[in-house]
């Protein structure tokens, strides 16, 4: 992961730009997998984009309707399934709800997503290790783990000031 972009973004940051050069690396990332970054897709992430918080997908779409025909959930769900297994989108188990990402890491890299429960933003930090120790702990046991999602809820920096 990217050690530049901080955990939790300052909450007078500048957002716009902070959006567009996510939107840059989702397009360099589909260009080097050779993917097609649709509209419906770009339309998606910006939604997503649209803070740091995660939305559900009909939250999504509800974004989506302030400047467009009110789009399918099908439509929805399928650019947000291109957008996770590109790694250009988070699932947050526990909401039930996706979040955009701008790090250059793997699709596979094990995460954990940090809930703030003030202001709801999400901030990301590698879990290799943590991950790695409990689905080790699993297979001890003789479960077969197919997915580790690290979720931690607590409050930000910027929400104890």
């Amino acid at each position: 992961m990217t050690a530049l972009k901080p955990t939790f973004p300052s909450p007078d940051h500048d957002h716009d730009r902070c959006a567009a050069e996510a939107i840059d690396h989702a397009e360099r990332v589909c260009q080097l997998r050779a993917q097609k970054f649709t509209p419906i897709r770009r339309q998606v992430l910006q939604a997503l984009l649209s803070s740091h918080r995660p939305l559900g997908a009909y939250e999504v779409i509800d974004e989506l309707a302030k400047s467009m025909p009110r789009p399918a959930p099908i439509t929805v769900y399928r650019a947000l399934d291109f957008l996770m297994e590109n790694g250009l989108v988070h699932r947050i188990e526990s909401r039930n709800a996706y979040l955009a990402c701008a790090h250059d890491h793997d699709t596979a890299a094990m995460v954990a997503f940090l809930i703030c429960d003030a202001c709801g933003s999400v901030g990301e930090i590698p879990a290799a290790p943590v991950a790695q120790s409990l689905n080790a702990a699993a297979r001890a046991s003789g479960f077969a783990p197919k997915l580790s999602v690290v979720e931690i809820t607590g409050t930000c920096a910027h929400c104890q000031k």
